[in-house]
């Protein structure tokens, strides 16, 4: 019997987060709109993840006007987003009562679809932003966030898996944002899934190690029900699979997406003209290659990098082997945290201050704030020698965080009127509660 493999297409978000910088603009994407509705994708991912920052601070657009115009055009196809539980699409946790609002707005204005996780697979943090998308009515996608430690097996994310079930998701993703999953462990991992979860596996990957493609076939083979691609373009590097070539591999199979190879080729030949005209006029390098090390340092190579171009600025770039050593070493101090947004930048300051001040000389709050429980519980303990270093005999917050959060909508909408905005839209309060300054700038600009 045949059984098609559904297919998110993430050119409008991920894939331009990941190979430019999340800089293409609504006007890159209108001439296709209305092809890429009519291609046959579950889904099209074109908003969150770091597109609202990025619209706000670098393009001058307004994200919420963004999401208006894709779903003037986009009107048989679900649009998709990616939402950080309790951090919305900030770096910090938020009050429930904006997590609500900002849920409801999103919908309203046109999200179809709402995959939501946490960076420490603390469903805690999921709870408020899955019973709000599910009360708005949106498909609500439940991800956990794969990563590789003592402390992370099958086992483990099964039991998240079930949790997010039980909290009444629609479907559940394996998140593995820096291209960990090999292709054998995907086939155990999405087999047991589909054995003991009544919802749809949904499968995310990113081509950093070189193995998303091989990841996907097993992962086929297993069963899973959806996967995310990328049109040739924005595909590959950091990026998902090629949309094409996994279309293309599947024809004539029991798992024939159904989708015409031929109708995605105009689209990309657009995408490529895009693609060219982003590097020349923001200056990027769309090239990204494929980087092993982040099989060992699960790091992704441009973060590396950033923290190479820190340690030269010190003087010190003979120390960047050191650092890669002392990564891992840290992600264990710390709980083993998964390295996706915002635990990544966490886990690799502390490191990077390590290696140039000496180890744990100074924290960053965030560092503190982490040990302390105020992102969530995270998958293994706090080494008890490092938290007393770090804390010393501080409270540690064991309840959910955003419990000690007061409601913030009504100080919100009165802060941003005391600064000249008395009649602001919800939407504009809430673009102002994640980017307080990035807002005000782009309000001022926009003549609001």
């Amino acid at each position: 019997m045949s059984k098609p493999l559904k297919i998110v297409e993430t050119i409008l978000r991920d894939g331009h987060q990941s190979l430019a910088a999340t800089r293409m603009r609504t006007s890159d994407m209108l001439p296709v709109l209305e092809q890429l509705d009519d291609a046959g994708f579950w889904a099209l991912e074109a908003w969150g993840g770091a597109t609202f920052d990025s619209c706000l601070r670098f393009l001058n657009e307004n994200p919420w006007d963004r999401l208006r115009t894709l779903k003037k055009y986009i009107r048989k196809t679900p649009i998709q987003m990616l939402l950080r539980g309790q951090n919305i699409l900030g770096y910090n946790h938020y009050a429930d009562d904006v997590v609500k609002e900002f849920i409801n707005r999103a919908v309203d204005n046109g999200v179809g679809v709402i995959r939501i996780f946490d960076a420490l697979n603390d469903v805690r943090n999921l709870e408020v932003s899955i019973r709000a998308a599910k009360e708005a009515g949106a498909h609500v996608q439940g991800a956990f966030v794969y990563t590789i430690s003592p402390y992370h097996d099958i086992d483990s994310f099964l039991k998240v898996a079930k949790d997010l079930v039980n909290l009444g998701v629609d479907s559940v993703c394996i998140k593995d944002m820096a291209g960990l999953l090999a292709p054998y462990a995907a086939f155990e991992l999405v087999r047991t899934l589909k054995s003991n979860i009544p919802a749809p596996i949904h499968l995310h990957t990113h081509y950093t190690s070189g193995m998303a493609s091989m990841t996907y076939l097993k992962a086929i083979e297993a069963g899973v029900d959806i996967v995310d691609c990328a049109l040739s373009p924005f595909s590959m590097g950091t990026s998902q699979p090629a949309t094409e070539a996994v279309v293309a591999a599947l024809e004539g199979t029991e798992r024939d997406t159904g989708i015409a190879k031929e109708k995605l080729y105009p689209i990309a030949d657009h995408f490529r003209g895009v693609k060219k005209e982003l590097a020349e006029t923001f200056k990027l390098n769309t090239a990204i290659d494929i980087d092993t090390k982040v099989l060992t340092y699960q790091i992704p190579g441009g973060m590396l990098s950033n923290f190479l171009n820190q340690l030269k600025e010190q003087g010190m770039a003979d120390k960047y082997p050191e650092l890669l050593e002392e990564m891992p070493r840290v992600r264990a101090e710390l709980g083993y945290p998964p390295l996706v947004t915002p635990t990544s930048q966490i886990t690799g300051s502390m490191a990077a201050f390590n290696v140039m001040l000496g180890r744990y000389k100074v924290v960053p709050r965030e560092v503190k704030d982490l040990a302390r429980g105020k992102y969530g519980r995270t998958p293994a303990p706090i080494d008890p020698a490092t938290r007393e270093t770090i804390l010393g005999d501080e409270p540690l917050i064991e309840h959910r965080p955003a419990d000690d959060i007061a409601p913030q909508m009504a100080a919100l909408t009165a802060d941003l009127a005391d600064k000249g905005y008395p009649n602001a839209l919800i939407e504009d309060v809430l673009s102002y509660a994640l980017f307080p300054e990035v807002a005000l700038d782009f309000l001022r600009e926009d003549g609001c």
